[in-house]
């Protein structure tokens, strides 16, 4: 952990001339997202936003939907500016960084709460996935496509015929938003984003908690995690019910650290009941309640307590709803398809193609590697569960988690945020493991501000134009962030082994003090 500066490290220097605070600047670039988003982020066809006089300019015109694309990727990039600057500004995380951190996260998210979705269009399979419990169906064995129009209510094809992947719990908060304001995409989405805000709440509150468990700087882990701009994007402006699957997993694993294990397992469960994946933290939340030093009958003991409660609770859950646990059916047969960024994914398509060039078939490749990926995460896991530290428990807990995603065919921009608040919170060193989370922030907010963008059909010929000109803009401000900016430079040669960054003259500290 960074030792905290002195009071002449944090005198104020002359700057190389005017510049923002990164509180502001980084609201700056939320509003140019929310600004953005009007004209290429998602919209139901059945929203009445589309007979907005001023969208249907900036939506249906090439010069419109231009200006967008730059507007809304030149905002991810002043916020990610903003980002790198504020952790720069307070290295050495004195008294009072929390609170600056902590008024980053709500004044970069409060414009993007009015956003219109992007990154994702997820939410809109919330919609349906409520439609669907308010029609007595069930989600686990219907698609969406089974509904009236659903189509119109702006979800992607791809959950046509596919099961929901939620918990139970979470298609209680689907049919609840429905019963609240019906088939209105607009206010849906605004309601599912408030639901996901809260999310971000919980992990503003419990991320600082376990990192002083840790000895580790809450107001730096908070930082890494909670006011990332990819976790702000993502479960902000895209709305996604992750947040809330890992907020209420970071609290659930605080009360379980801190021996008040019931009301742990009572979140870990609800948790689940969000997204099943968090089954995995269980084992280990069982280890923290049974407390440091147990003996083996102990840790089996509050095992079975750990299972039987969370059991328990899911069945209650499932009998109250009717679905009982079908999420455990859908959750053990999901995974379709494959993302060349995914290990498993990139093995496959390295494979396959060399396969196809001496005319062998491969439709039975991805499934091999897939049961593969997936007996060695189980075995990780495993070892992880039963090696190692009571003091390292979170970080074990943290390396299953990723265990489970890395080793996935698939892995999307949000999954990596479901792992970052773990290991924020256990310790990121100042060196190649913060240039990591530099690295994958910036390149999974390059994808999606590329990947997601929404154009009408009749302006379909200009689609793979903005893609690029997304992609090149995104390309130019990290060669610019990372080799050209005098401010954020230093932060980047300041992670590298001291060998590579002789004659740089970098520094990594900024005594600059934010204005707050």
């Amino acid at each position: 952990m960074n030792h905290v500066r002195s009071s002449a490290d944090t005198k104020p220097r002359a700057g190389r001339g005017p510049h923002l605070s990164p509180l502001i600047q980084g609201t700056i670039g939320s509003v140019m997202i929310l600004l953005g988003s009007y004209a290429i982020g998602w919209l139901a066809s059945a929203s009445p936003l589309n007979r907005y006089p001023l969208l249907i300019a900036i939506r249906t015109e090439y010069s419109g939907v231009i200006t967008g694309t730059v507007v809304l990727t030149l905002g991810c990039w002043i916020l990610f500016r903003a980002w790198l600057r504020l952790g720069q500004q307070l290295a050495g995380w004195p008294e009072g960084s929390l609170a600056v951190v902590k008024k980053a996260v709500w004044a970069w998210s409060v414009p993007m709460l009015l956003a219109l979705p992007i990154f994702s269009r997820d939410v809109f399979a919330y919609i349906g996935q409520g439609r669907l419990v308010a029609a007595g169906q069930d989600p686990y064995v219907d698609g969406i496509s089974t509904l009236n129009n659903w189509f119109q209510l702006g979800a992607d094809i791809t959950w046509a015929e596919s099961e929901t992947p939620y918990g139970p719990l979470y298609l209680n908060v689907e049919y609840w938003v429905n019963r609240l304001v019906g088939t209105s995409p607009d206010l849906s989405v605004l309601l599912f984003r408030l639901v996901a805000f809260l999310g971000v709440i919980l992990c503003m509150v419990y991320v600082p908690r376990i990192a002083a468990l840790h000895k580790v700087s809450g107001a730096k882990a908070t930082w890494i995690s909670v006011a990332n701009p990819l976790f702000l994007i993502s479960f902000v402006a895209s709305a996604h019910n992750d947040s809330l699957m890992v907020g209420l997993a970071l609290a659930g694993t605080y009360y379980a650290a801190t021996r008040r294990g019931v009301l742990g397992v009572v979140l870990i469960a609800a948790s689940i009941g969000v997204k099943p994946i968090t089954l995995v933290l269980l084992p280990f939340v069982g280890l923290l309640w049974a407390g440091s030093g147990a003996s083996w009958g102990r840790k089996i003991r509050y095992w079975v307590y750990t299972a039987g409660l969370v059991g328990i609770i899911m069945a209650i859950i499932g009998w109250a709803n009717g679905y009982g646990f079908g999420w455990l059916t859908v959750m053990l047969g999901t995974g379709t398809g494959a993302v060349v960024f995914a290990p498993v994914g990139a093995l496959n398509s390295v494979l396959s193609g060399a396969l196809s060039t001496i005319g062998l078939p491969t439709d039975w490749l991805l499934p091999i590697l897939k049961l593969i990926g997936r007996l060695a995460s189980v075995g990780l896991v495993l070892v992880l569960i039963f090696k190692g530290k009571h003091s390292h428990l979170v970080q074990r807990m943290a390396l299953a988690f990723s265990a489970l995603v890395i080793l996935s065919p698939i892995i999307q921009p949000w999954y990596i945020l479901w792992l970052l608040p773990f290991f924020a919170v256990t310790g990121i060193r100042d060196d190649w493991q913060l240039l990591w989370v530099y690295f994958t922030t910036a390149f999974f907010i390059a994808f999606g501000a590329a990947d997601q963008i929404f154009i009408w059909q009749f302006l379909s010929d200009l689609d793979p134009w903005v893609k690029h000109l997304s992609t090149g803009i995104s390309w130019v401000a990290m060669a610019y962030l990372a080799f050209l900016d005098p401010r954020t430079k230093p932060l980047f040669a300041a992670t590298l082994p001291a060998r590579l960054r002789r004659g740089t003259g970098s520094v990594r500290r900024d005594p600059e003090v934010p204005t707050t």
